[in-house]
C-alpha cells in the first residue's frame, strides 16, 4: 500500500495520510505527491473540496519522518533547505489553493502533524484527538508554520503558552480554543467530515472561493482597501449563474440547481 493515498467520491477529493504503523509521519516523498495533488486539485473544476484524513485511530501525525532529514554533519543551509524545498511545499501550495480544505484529525498531532492540520481551513476531531507542538521538547522551534498559524487562531498568549510548553491539548479543550470547529466520536469523525465537504461541494462555486480569497486577503489589509476589493468581488460574482439562480429558487420556493453541481 502507499504511504499516501488520494481518492475521489464525487466532487471531494480524500488524501489520506497512510503510515499508521509509523503514527503516519510524512516523508519528503509524501509531501511532494500531497503538494502536487493540491496543485493539480486546484485546476481540476471536478473538485471542489478537498479532505485530510489519517490511517487508523492512534495518531493523525506525528510530524516528519526523522529518517528524512538531515540529521548529522550536514550544513546548516542543506537542513534549511530540506525544510524549505520540502517540508514547507505542502503549506506553500495552500496559501494559493483556494479551494476549501478540511482535516479530519483522528487522533494525535504533535508538531508538524499538528501545523499541517492548522494550515487547513477547518479542522473536525476525535474524542480521541490531541494536539502539540512539541518542539520544545526536543530543543527545536516550530518547522512547519506553527508561529504563523496558531496566533492566529487562538491569540498570541494562548500560542505563546503551548509553543513555549509544548503541552498536549485534548479535542474538548482544542474546540473551546477553535482549534477545531467541532468534535465527533471515532466512528464519526470521517463520515460528519465528508458530508460537510459535500455540503460545500454543492455550494456556488464561485461565491465559496471568492469568500476564502477575501477572507485570507483581509488579513493583510486596511479596511479602505478591503472593501475596495470586495466591492470589485462582490459586482463579479452578482453576475454568476448561480446567484441568478439561487434568487430565482429563492422566489420560486425550490431546491437551487447550481452550475457544475
Amino acid at each position: 500500500m502507499s504511504d499516501i493515498l488520494f481518492q475521489k467520491e464525487a466532487k471531494v477529493a480524500v488524501i489520506t495520510l497512510n503510515r499508521p504503523e509509523m503514527m503516519n509521519a510524512f516523508t519528503f516523498d509524501m509531501v511532494n505527491q500531497w503538494a502536487d495533488a493540491l496543485e493539480e486539485y486546484s485546476k481540476d473544476d471536478s473538485v471542489h473540496c478537498v479532505v485530510l484524513s489519517a490511517a487508523g485511530q492512534k495518531a493523525f501525525c506525528s510530524g516528519v519522518d526523522l529518517n528524512d532529514l538531515n540529521m548529522g554533519e550536514s550544513r546548516a543551509i542543506d537542513r534549511k533547505n530540506d525544510l524549505w524545498e520540502n517540508v514547507h511545499r505542502v503549506a506553500l501550495t495552500l496559501e494559493r489553493f483556494d479551494k476549501p480544505m478540511i482535516c479530519a484529525v483522528n487522533g494525535v498531532a504533535v508538531g508538524a502533524g499538528m501545523d499541517m492540520a492548522l494550515m487547513c481551513d477547518i479542522r473536525f476531531a476525535s474524542e480521541k484527538a490531541r494536539f502539540s507542538e512539541g518542539y520544545i521538547n526536543v530543543g527545536l522551534i516550530p518547522g512547519d508554520g506553527g508561529s504563523y498559524f496558531l496566533p492566529r487562531i487562538v491569540g498570541m498568549a494562548k500560542a505563546m503558552e503551548l509553543l513555549w510548553t509544548g503541552d498536549f491539548v485534548a479535542a474538548k479543550e482544542a474546540k473551546e480554543l477553535g482549534i477545531v470547529n467541532q468534535v465527533y466520536s471515532a466512528e464519526e469523525l470521517l463520515p460528519k467530515t465528508l458530508a460537510f465537504a459535500e455540503r460545500l461541494a454543492n455550494s456556488p462555486q464561485t461565491a465559496l472561493r471568492m469568500i476564502k480569497r477575501a477572507a485570507h486577503q483581509s488579513a493583510n489589509l486596511d479596511l479602505r482597501t478591503h472593501l475596495d476589493l470586495i466591492s470589485s468581488h462582490f459586482s463579479i460574482v452578482r453576475e454568476s449563474e448561480d446567484h441568478r439562480e439561487a434568487v430565482a429558487a429563492k422566489l420560486e420556493k425550490r431546491t437551487p440547481r447550481f452550475i457544475g453541481n
